[in-house]
């Protein structure tokens, strides 16, 4: 029972009850079995009362500090400094050839020398 989240809140535990129209004695061993474990809440109950209550996310500012100073920004691509693609766990991509096409639609949009000075690095600027 200390396993069932649906029977840790006994405000949820709904009352006993049996099936109408059982042979002589089921209903009684139906109820029985509902002494030693109690029903919980249905499920639409239990994921109602969930749903009410949004999960709080705490949110990174974009201009905070990294959480990971030691990271190159390149790991997890499959070029530059840091793990692959492959190391991380990621899915591969064709030859990075789309990583670098989104960093030059980002350093369209928003211009930097360090974004510039990735691309030049490997010539797709």
């Amino acid at each position: 029972m200390a396993n069932r989240f649906d029977l840790q809140n006994p405000a949820q535990r709904i009352a006993k009850s049996a099936a109408k129209g059982q042979t002589y004695g089921r209903a009684k061993q139906q109820l029985d079995a509902q002494s030693i474990v109690p029903m919980g809440a249905s499920p639409a109950e239990v994921s109602a009362a969930q749903a009410a209550k949004p999960a709080r996310r705490q949110l990174t500012s974009i201009t905070a500090p990294t959480l990971r100073p030691d990271e190159p920004i390149t790991a997890g691509a499959p070029f530059g400094p840091g793990p692959n693609t492959f190391q991380a766990g990621m899915p591969m991509m064709n030859d990075g050839q789309m990583a670098l096409q989104e960093i030059r639609q980002i350093a369209a949009m928003f211009p930097s020398e360090d974004l510039e000075d990735l691309l030049s690095r490997y010539g797709a600027f």
